[in-house]
């Protein structure tokens, strides 16, 4: 799996920021007082990596997305140029077809897009409701204080990915272990080469059941390319890898982190938790989704051919990182960014990318935080915060941002 930011970077000899930037914020949930002078002096600057390479920062909205857009711009991690978030050492590589380009990309994409279709995931809105409703009543039926990430955020995406791929609920506590170790910039590459390699091995047996032995699941249907010779053995098990991480640690953490910054924005909890307009939840869902950051330490790409835009020249071989959360909070497109206001039109934010990778998943995520938003807060209307925020550990050491726990009371 590919990782990120390890090493810390050496002392800069010149004005030329390093990233990712320190997060010193008045709020957890804003980016980095770096990032808005950046964006402030323009769409693009140089920056310095761990390795001392120097790619292009995009800051602002409308460059991200044409160059999330543009098809010059490659996310091979193979490229010259390309912006390499681990050491050599760490192991590196390939996680499936996002870290490819068309044709592959999208050859690749095509066999597991049908189970992520808009209608085949309502379809599946009943059963998330029953889990949401089943954990609630477990959580009120129980101790207070408890931890929300534990008892909740994390249970309600794992359950549904795992029903969704064929992989059995109770092997959770494995995968969700290792992916974290996987996820962790403060683990050793060593570490890190393990946790892949034994999720990896897991994945890759249960591949080898669903070929020997086929069921109504995503699990065998990507074991069924490897029958019809589109597929080989380790590419359904990266596939399967792919599907498995992001289908619960974004999920996860953005219910829990969009819990704490509703309680942070009481007056926004309250319209939440006072209406019963479903397209009001779904438009809030897309607010905290502009306004928080999961992704946070940018998608990465490389320049195929020379680009010329934002004022600058991306010569063919640069590398270019554009950071959602800057992009997300660009007052070009959104009036008064740093503020959370559920009854505005968030609905062009990138938290999911642009163009031909913009996340595959994104309507089995929306769905179950629609399911969350609307649910949780009416259920327990006296949720709370059962610590000051000042001792809550935010993720600042993985590449997906979020909270490591949320201790919670009613």
């Amino acid at each position: 799996m590919a990782d990120i930011l390890t090493d810390p970077a050496p002392e800069a000899p010149d004005a030329v920021p390093e990233f990712p930037m320190p997060r010193e914020s008045r709020c957890p949930f804003d980016p980095p007082p770096t990032l808005k002078q950046l964006q402030e002096q323009g769409p693009l600057t140089k920056v310095r990596l761990w390795d001392g390479s120097e790619p292009w920062l995009v800051t602002r909205y409308a460059e991200q997305r044409a160059l999330l857009g543009d098809a010059r711009v490659s996310a091979d991690t193979d490229s010259p140029g390309y912006p390499t978030k681990a050491s050599p050492d760490a192991g590196e590589g390939k996680l499936s077809f996002i870290m490819m380009d068309d044709p592959e990309h999208a050859r690749l994409r095509r066999m597991v897009t049908a189970p992520f279709a808009v209608k085949k995931v309502e379809a599946l809105r009943p059963a998330v409701q029953r889990i949401v409703d089943g954990l609630i009543d477990d959580m009120l039926a129980g101790p207070s204080p408890v931890d929300l990430v534990d008892v909740f955020a994390l249970p309600i995406p794992s359950l549904v990915i795992c029903e969704l791929l064929g992989v059995p609920y109770e092997e959770h506590g494995f995968f969700q272990e290792h992916t974290r170790t996987m996820v962790r910039t403060t683990a050793t590459p060593e570490e890190r080469g393990r946790a892949s390699r034994d999720v990896a091995g897991y994945l890759a047996g249960l591949v080898g059941k669903r070929l020997a032995e086929p069921k109504d699941d995503l699990l065998s249907s990507i074991a069924g390319r490897i029958t019809a010779g589109e597929l080989t053995h380790q590419q359904a098990t990266e596939m399967a890898l792919l599907l498995l991480i992001a289908g619960h640690e974004t999920t996860a953490n953005m219910i829990a982190l969009g819990t704490l910054a509703l309680f942070q924005n009481p007056d926004q909890l309250a319209l939440l938790r006072e209406t019963d307009d479903p397209k009001f939840v779904a438009g809030a869902v897309e607010e905290l989704l502009r306004y928080l950051h999961i992704t946070h330490l940018g998608r990465r790409r490389a320049v195929t051919e020379d680009i010329e835009i934002g004022g600058q020249v991306i010569k063919a071989g640069e590398g270019v990182i554009m950071v959602n959360e800057i992009g997300n909070r660009d007052p070009e497109v959104f009036t008064d960014p740093d503020r959370l206001d559920l009854t505005r039109d968030a609905r062009r934010h990138v938290a999911f990318g642009f163009g031909v990778h913009q996340c595959l998943g994104q309507p089995l995520a929306r769905m179950e935080l629609q399911v969350v938003y609307s649910t949780l807060y009416k259920r327990i209307p006296t949720l709370k915060l059962a610590a000051p925020i000042e001792d809550v550990r935010f993720k600042t050491d993985a590449f997906i941002y979020g909270v490591h726990a949320l201790p919670v009371s009613w």
